[in-house]
């Protein structure tokens, strides 16, 4: 049937209007798919370079100990972190890790994959691991040598905020190592620095009226006993070795024999960079023969004590200085030992009362 010419343009105005939405529709669905495939390539290429690390979920000041609990993980593009970034708990534990000789455990990375090893005489030796044994050795001489590793603390090397990316440059190990003499030590009678903090490093001096001032225990991390959630205002605790436990003792009773000593406490600026300070207080004749004597103390280290006590400069030290100065106190230095010991077992007694009143007994 033939077709009027009104007919045959509103035909072909329809067909070219569907001709128009297809072109459209199909560039459409194309433009859509490239931009899904360069999604797809992108989201490829970020799961590429992403790494995981860890990220501090607290702030830290210098010298305090980071253990995994204070840690949290983040994935991150590898470009946007320092390619010494530590991602993997097992080289944060490594990384605070030596033999049981002493020799540290170090992390070097090779293309921002982290590589153990054990330095031993001046030599670097890959530290590897038994697929069946999970045992550590390296390779020394052609010969496999197992190594036993022992952990210790590592610490801040300054003050860190909350979400720092955590790197082997901001952390050291600690030279504070858990023996088997190593004891929590409480002191009252320390003449304490007005804004000391808990996880600060410290060194305990006993300080002289003619000027003479001594470190008796150097670098050892504080802690701060709270009482109903209030900060002692005398009291530390500090982690003290059985010869450091002795040689306090002594340089306690020393500061109480000597009128206008004092013995008080130092804290360290920058505790994660600083090293601990050599010690320079003598205890008198029977406190170091009581160390040497001491089956407490390792053997090696009561033998050096007795010998760096022993030699001239220290034993001048303790003779010319310290015994002199005790010898002037005559009567009045004794009778004040006795009452300042009095003192401190009182005000120990006291904070002990209030922290048990404080947990909500009737003592």
């Amino acid at each position: 049937m033939a077709t009027n010419p009104m007919q045959r343009k509103s035909r072909n105005s329809f067909l070219l209007g569907m001709l128009l939405t297809l072109v459209i529709t199909g560039a459409v669905i194309a433009f859509l798919i490239i931009q899904l495939k360069n999604y797809r390539e992108k989201e490829k290429e970020e799961i590429a370079n992403s790494v995981s690390v860890w990220v501090l979920g607290q702030d830290v000041i210098s010298g305090q100990v980071i253990t995994k609990d204070m840690l949290t993980t983040q994935i991150m593009n590898r470009n946007e972190v320092p390619s010494n970034a530590i991602g993997d708990t097992s080289i944060l534990d490594n990384y605070a890790s030596e033999d049981k000789e002493g020799n540290p455990v170090i992390t070097e990375y090779k293309n921002g994959v982290g590589t153990l090893y054990l330095t031993k005489n001046n030599r670097n030796y890959e530290l590897k691991q038994e697929q069946e044994t999970q045992s550590y050795y390296i390779e020394e001489g052609g010969q496999k040598k197992y190594v036993e590793l022992i952990q210790v603390p590592i610490i801040a090397k300054v003050d860190l905020n909350k979400n720092s990316i955590i790197t082997t440059d901001m952390v050291v190990k600690s030279n504070e190592k858990t023996t088997d003499d190593l004891r929590k030590q409480e002191y009252n009678m320390l003449v304490l620095p007005t804004q000391i903090q808990t996880g600060e490093y410290i060194d305990v001096r006993l300080a002289l009226p003619s000027g003479q001032d001594y470190i008796v225990v150097s670098k050892k991390q504080v802690e701060i006993p709270q009482i109903g959630g209030i900060d002692s205002e005398d009291t530390i605790w500090i982690k003290m070795k059985e010869d450091e436990i002795i040689t306090m003792n002594n340089a306690i009773v020393d500061a109480y024999r000597i009128p206008g000593a004092k013995i008080y406490v130092a804290t360290y600026t920058e505790a994660g960079v600083q090293n601990a300070a050599t010690t320079t207080y003598v205890p008198n004749l029977e406190t170091v023969q009581l160390i040497r004597n001491n089956p407490n103390i390792v053997a090696e280290a009561r033998e050096a004590l007795w010998n760096k006590y022993n030699s001239s400069a220290y034993s001048s030290t303790r003779n010319d200085v310290l015994n002199g100065a005790i010898s002037n106190s005559g009567d009045e230095g004794e009778a004040n030992v006795k009452t300042k010991v009095e003192e401190s077992a009182t005000n120990s007694k006291d904070e002990r009362k209030q922290y048990l009143q404080s947990l909500g007994g009737n003592y």
